[in-house]
């Protein structure tokens, strides 16, 4: 996935930014959904859907409490980047409860781009600013990858749309290999969360309040 920057508006970063507080609920929740561009206008889309190469799409994106965003993304072309915040897609990284956020955050977009496969876009949420910790200096390289999208043969029939069941929010698992970045704050994550897909959202929670970062994966399928 790259970036196509539009028209891109100046953007300020502050210095130090300190969270305003908002009571949590008992349950903390984040809802995240796909948009893709069709023509002039944005669309929701199932969250399972396999897109094109050439496609431009964003996130719609609120959480249920305060914290520090970080999207980062290892791609089917095995290159890891950081996609927000950075200075393309905005840098003003603090999300608070209630909000509802578009990411990116300006006139930049995501161009699904690369070999077919599953990208790993991972969402990050920190009661604490991560800093430099979630910045790689540069995109590396991690993994090559293995398998294709394939379109779910009952969705198709039934919908007319091609949905991969692989592709959608997912729990990252003790196994899995994660980038550097995350590796080390693996054991620090909230580990039990429950992921719900409502209509074409995906909302992901975990019991009581938020004391240590949320992190999730979000599956793009793409040919």
């Amino acid at each position: 996935m790259t970036l196509d920057q539009r028209s891109l508006a100046a953007v300020t970063l502050l210095a130090a930014i300190a969270l305003p507080c908002h009571p949590q609920d008992r349950a903390s929740r984040m809802e995240i959904t796909v948009e893709r561009k069709d023509g002039k206008t944005w669309k929701a889309v199932d969250p399972a859907l396999v897109l094109n190469t050439g496609d431009v799409i964003r996130f719609r994106f609120k959480s249920s409490f305060d914290g520090y965003l970080y999207v980062t993304d290892y791609g089917t072309s095995g290159r890891y980047t950081l996609l927000f915040p950075r200075q393309e897609t905005g840098q003003q990284n603090v999300v608070e409860a209630g909000k509802e956020y578009l990411i990116p955050a300006t006139d930049t977009v995501f161009r699904v781009s690369g070999p077919a496969g599953y990208e790993s876009v991972f969402w990050l949420i920190s009661p604490v600013s991560l800093g430099s910790e979630m910045a790689p200096p540069r995109p590396t390289t991690h993994h090559s990858p293995t398998m294709t999208p394939r379109c779910d043969v009952t969705a198709m029939q039934s919908r007319g749309l091609c949905l991969d069941s692989q592709a959608g929010p997912r729990q990252v698992q003790d196994g899995d290999k994660l980038p550097d970045d995350l590796d080390k704050l693996r054991s620090n994550t909230a580990r039990e969360l429950t992921i719900v897909r409502k209509e074409n959202q995906s909302v992901v929670s975990t019991p009581g309040s938020t004391a240590s970062p949320l992190l999730y994966e979000f599956r793009l399928a793409h040919k």
